[in-house]
């Protein structure tokens, strides 16, 4: 009886132990390869970061320099956004012909060649040559960089792997922003070119280490490389499972057969952009129309609530606070940049866990809070006739805390959410077009800041900004669903659902389930 007793409890531990080893599968850890792969695809945005933080003190000794006025450092200093339309413009073609990874290679060797004319030009139209050419580069690592990481990284991470971009930005930022004080000691015809031209290096670096890199599987669909493509996939999935599933959905997406299973197949429709423009624009279906508004809305708000004003004239900025001295001007932009990079980081962490919407609202309210108190703060001081300490100390503190609400949320989920939304025969297009939204709107406000600030002052203008803001928070609440969890392939049905709003509120209580799931495993159809 003894001996059947313990049978029974052996066999029962057993089962039990099997139960819960079943039940309670380990969680892996983020895919290392797909986050190598992004990590060096991203570097490209350091370009952009780079050039707006350096360029925001170099003007100050370009215009001592080459004696311009106000209205061309206006110029100067915005018009690569504009020359950037020409670049993103291009790469959503060049990529779709050429590939991914080739396209971040050309948008490297394009910034080379507008650093080193930068650098050597010996006038102000000289210079402008430069900034067309660096533009240009910029302008296709803005489109690319986003797409590739959004088309390599597996749904459990794609918050935190597509965030990237921005973070290598902000890192630019930083590098420039500590260029300026290291140049600044030069003399004045040196420093500013040695601040612009040693963009150049870099740029090379980047073009080097990219052919290391494999290209994007759903572009290797695209062109029929089956077999190319389910290689890249093993890599960058959590699972062979969860590799399956993403093959299927990118060949059903590209019109290719389940059962063709060759290395090489005939695609139904070879995609080089053919025809991509009209069913965007033209005669776009319900679903494909909401993607696009909210691609152009979140590009549009995230320029035009003043963030750009902020990076590049943070020197007068700090100057209309109270800080005359050059030198403690740019030592007060690094710090700048040293808070944007870190709640940058911050971010990355948080996308995947809490959710684009959450942390986009947080963020954007955090911004307009802080903008209409820097905005208390510089009108303030613009009508004392003494040094207020307390203004000037929330001056400075709300600068700091605009950027770090702008770094938590508002600024990596742009490019998180606009490159995932979008069905992958529209993608690369419809990365472009919100770009070239962002751009615009950046070159618009950093064409203007100083002639906005003049005709209204510069309180006023944050006043202006933190209404803009106000107006991007009710938009991002009323039109923007969340997409944390769901394959790429999912999101033309997201935003077919006019309830999505009703539904997430009704659905938060079973979310954290799923979300385990995907986390943890590998995600098994569709949540819609």
């Amino acid at each position: 009886m003894a001996t059947g007793k313990e049978e029974s409890s052996v066999v029962h531990g057993e089962a039990q132990k099997v139960v819960t080893e079943f039940d309670a599968p380990k969680k892996k850890g983020r895919n290392k390869y797909a986050i190598a792969c992004t990590i060096l695809a991203s570097m490209t945005s350091i370009l952009l970061g780079y050039d707006i933080g350096v360029m925001s003190g170099a003007a100050i000794y370009i215009k001592k320099d080459l004696k311009i006025s106000d209205e061309e450092v206006e110029i100067l200093v915005g018009i690569l956004n504009v020359y950037c339309l020409f670049g993103s413009a291009a790469a959503g073609r060049t990529s779709d012909w050429v590939g991914r990874r080739y396209t971040i290679v050309l948008a490297s060797v394009i910034f080379f060649l507008g650093a080193l004319l930068m650098g050597f030009a010996t006038n102000y139209a000289f210079l402008m040559v430069g900034r067309f050419v660096a533009g240009i580069g910029v302008g296709y690592a803005l489109m690319i960089a986003p797409v590739y990481a959004a088309e390599v990284s597996p749904a459990s991470s794609r918050g935190f792997i597509t965030s990237f971009p921005e973070v290598f930005i902000n890192a630019g930022i930083l590098f420039g922003y500590i260029s300026n004080y290291g140049f600044s000691k030069l003399p004045t015809n040196l420093g500013w070119r040695f601040m612009l031209g040693i963009g150049a290096v870099p740029s090379v670096f980047l073009a080097l280490v990219v052919i290391a890199m494999p290209e994007s599987p759903r572009w290797l669909v695209m062109q029929g490389q089956l077999g190319l493509a389910k290689r890249v996939l093993d890599k960058t999935s959590d699972s062979k499972e969860e590799s399956q599933l993403r093959l299927a959905d990118i060949k059903e997406a590209a019109g290719i057969p389940e059962e063709c299973t060759d290395d090489i197949v005939a695609v139904p429709k070879r995609s080089h952009g053919e025809g991509v423009w009209r069913e965007l624009l033209i005669f776009p279906t319900p679903s494909v129309r909401r993607i696009l508004i909210a691609a152009v809305g979140i590009h549009f708000f995230q320029q035009a609530s003043g963030i750009d004003a902020v990076v590049l004239y943070s020197p007068r900025i700090f100057e209309k606070a109270g800080i005359t001295n050059d030198e403690h001007k740019l030592l007060a932009t690094v710090a700048v940049g040293f808070v944007k990079t870190c709640f940058i980081l911050v971010a990355t962490f948080l996308l995947d866990r809490v959710g684009r919407r959450p942390l986009l609202l947080t963020s954007v309210a955090g911004m307009i809070f802080s903008l209409a108190a820097l905005g208390v703060g510089l009108t303030v001081i613009d009508h004392s006739d003494t040094k207020l300490i307390w203004a000037v100390a929330l001056s400075l503190c709300t600068v700091l805390s605009y950027v770090a609400f702008f770094s938590i949320g508002m600024g990596p989920i742009t490019w998180v959410y606009s490159s995932e939304i979008f069905p992958l025969s529209l993608r690369a297009q419809g990365c472009s077009i919100g770009v070239g939204v962002n751009r615009v709107t950046s070159g618009v406000l950093s064409m203007t800041f100083i002639s906005l600030y003049e005709a209204i002052t510069i309180g006023g203008a944050f006043f202006l900004y933190a209404g803009v803001a106000l107006v991007g928070w009710i938009f991002f609440y009323t039109w923007l669903p969340e997409t944390q969890g769901r394959t790429l392939e999912d999101m033309e049905i997201l935003f077919t659902n006019s309830n999505w709003n009703k539904k997430t509120s009704s659905s938060n209580d079973t979310s954290g389930n799923s979300n385990d799931h995907i986390n943890g495993q590998i995600q098994l159809g569709t949540n819609g």
